[in-house]
Order: structure tokens, then sequence, then C-alpha cells
């Protein structure tokens, strides 16, 4: 049998208050996960560990700025001393202040995409692998996108680190196979996320997705979940180094 159950691992996702990665919690939770949700606001964190714990699973949030050293090193501490391992790190708080002409963004929002984006992914990663060697094994997930593979018109910052963390995770599964750490990465498409609302309800932006996608719409979260899944579970025990588009058909 494929073993697609996360009864007794312990699951970190960074940016679990909302949008994709609250589906992803949610997700691990009801397959019997215990799940630590992390973000800047500790208020957002505990209302959806609530829900998880209201509903039979079992959750707890951590408020924690990704790009922040101290403030991972800090969580990565309790996470020690509260539940002695880390199992899955799910990568996917993200920004992207700036909507526009890549010749007319500031330095500002530059430097505040790949602060978010890409440090922050790159410290809970490497605190993350860190554990993982120690207890000789676990599962990265980074949450890119399929803006990484395909810039699309005003995106380009948020294309540019997206695609740094693609290479992120092939770095990472070359370096830490043999410490028995998976990392792989999923690239969902446009998802009704209140940080996508802006793509969705540009018309213009919102027409060019849906025709360059097959199945002509965008997703839910919630369709991202599987994908999440499978790659902490054991059903991916061979899988390392793996971009996964999840995006209706548009990057075909």
């Amino acid at each position: 049998m494929v073993d697609f159950s996360l009864k007794g691992k312990i699951a970190l996702i960074n940016g679990g208050s909302r949008g994709i990665g609250e589906a992803i919690a949610k997700g691990f939770a009801q397959h019997g996960a215990t799940v630590i949700l992390s973000s800047r606001k500790q208020e957002g964190v505990d209302a959806v560990a609530k829900s998880i714990n209201d509903a039979g699973g079992k959750a707890v949030g951590i408020a924690c700025h990704a790009a922040k050293s101290d403030q991972v090193d800090a969580l990565s501490s309790r996470i020690k001393a509260d539940f002695g391992r880390l199992d899955v790190l799910v990568n996917n708080a993200a920004t992207n202040p700036y909507f526009g002409p890549f010749i007319q963004a500031s330095e500002e929002a530059y430097d505040k995409t790949f602060e978010v984006n890409c440090k922050g992914y790159f410290l809970m990663a490497q605190r993350a692998a860190q554990m993982m060697v120690e207890q000789n094994g676990g599962s990265i997930i980074n949450i890119a996108s399929i803006e990484g593979l395909s810039p699309s018109p005003m995106m380009g910052i948020y294309s540019m680190t997206k695609a740094a963390v693609i290479m992120m995770t092939k770095v990472m599964a070359k370096e830490l196979a043999g410490a028995k750490v998976r990392c792989n990465c999923i690239c969902p498409g446009l998802t009704e996320t209140k940080f996508a609302k802006v793509l969705i309800d540009t018309p213009e932006i919102y027409k060019h997705y849906v025709d360059s996608a097959p199945m002509a719409r965008h997703a839910q979260p919630e369709e991202i979940v599987g994908a999440a899944i499978y790659f902490a579970s054991d059903a991916s025990s061979y899988t390392t180094g793996a971009i996964l588009t999840c995006d209706g058909g548009s990057s075909i």
C-alpha cells in the first residue's frame, strides 16, 4: 500500500495563517500530522491553530518573521524543546509589494521581495535541514510559482524570486540527499487567495491567465494540498529535487 499518512510527523508551515499555507496546514492535520504554524502575526496563526484543534487535529501557532535570523533561531529552539524533532517544513510565506514594469521598480520593493521570498525561505530551510540531518531524515517543500518558470507582465521581481526558490530546491536536494532529507518544490498557478486578489480582479490579467490555461480557470487553495501531502509523506520516498506544477496546464 502506498502510504500517504502523516501520522506522527511534526510539520512546520511557514506562512500558514491564510491562503495556500492555511489549506496545507489543515490538510496535513487531517492526515495525522502535528502542525506548527508560523507567520509574522501571532493572532493569525492562533486563529488557524484553533480551527484545526476544534476540528480534532493538533496544531500550535508560533509567530516568526522568516527573514529575521534571530526569530528563526528562536523558533527552531522552541520546536526542539517542545517536539524534539521536525519532519516536514513547508516554505510558503511570500510577498509582492510591487506590481508594474521592471524598469520602474524601486530598490525598496526589490529588497523587500527578495527578503521574504528568498532570504526567508533560505533561513527556514537551513535551520530545518540542520535538525533533519541530525535525525537522519525529513522533507522540505518550497512553494514557488509558475512565475518562476515563465514571467507574466508586471510580475518581474516576484518571478525572479520564485526562479531562485526553484534553484534553491535543486541545490538542497543534491546536498541533502545523503542525509535522507528530501527537498521538492510546488509551482502553483493563479490561486484564489488574498495575495492573488489583485490579479483575479484585474480583467485583462485574469483573461490572459485563463486563456493560457487548458483548464480555463484559476485554482482554489485546497487544490494545492494533495501535492504537498505527497511530498510530505512516505509516498514520495524516492522523490527529491522535483518541480511539480499545479496550474491547470498553463505551463504546458
